[in-house]
């Protein structure tokens, strides 16, 4: 599961770079025009950022793979497509009910880093 873990990661990163290029260059008219340039923003950066906590996940499974690990990381894909999904379509198409799905994706990325941590927290030896 490590593997997978850290292929989506990579997929995740790779997306999240060009979707936030082409943000930055090929919807700037689009973006500013709908007034949502910080929403797009601010759904690349989570997308990075969990990008990389995913990378994490992965190396934390190849270490200890439990229910927990495997759960977070299924949490924080999930959080990640729902969450800056959400946020993509709210800023580049306007429609401002995507902002009521969003907090449905960060609820799944919260889960997701507590899965992480507790997983962490009961692998510990000390």
């Amino acid at each position: 599961m490590s593997r997978r873990f850290i292929m989506i990661a990579a997929l995740l990163g790779f997306f999240g770079v060009a979707i936030g290029a082409f943000g930055a260059h090929g919807l700037e008219a689009t973006l500013e025009e709908n007034g949502r340039m910080d929403t797009f923003e601010t759904a690349s950066q989570y997308h990075l950022v969990h990008a990389l906590a995913l990378l994490a996940v992965g190396w934390f499974a190849s270490q200890n793979s439990t229910r927990l690990v495997l759960w977070a990381g299924y949490l924080l894909i999930a959080g990640t497509l729902i969450f800056s999904g959400s946020l993509y379509i709210l800023a580049i198409a306007d429609l401002s009910f995507m902002g009521a799905i969003a907090p449905i994706g960060g609820t799944a990325l919260l889960a997701g880093w507590a899965c992480l941590g507790y997983a962490a927290w009961k692998a510990s030896p000390e």
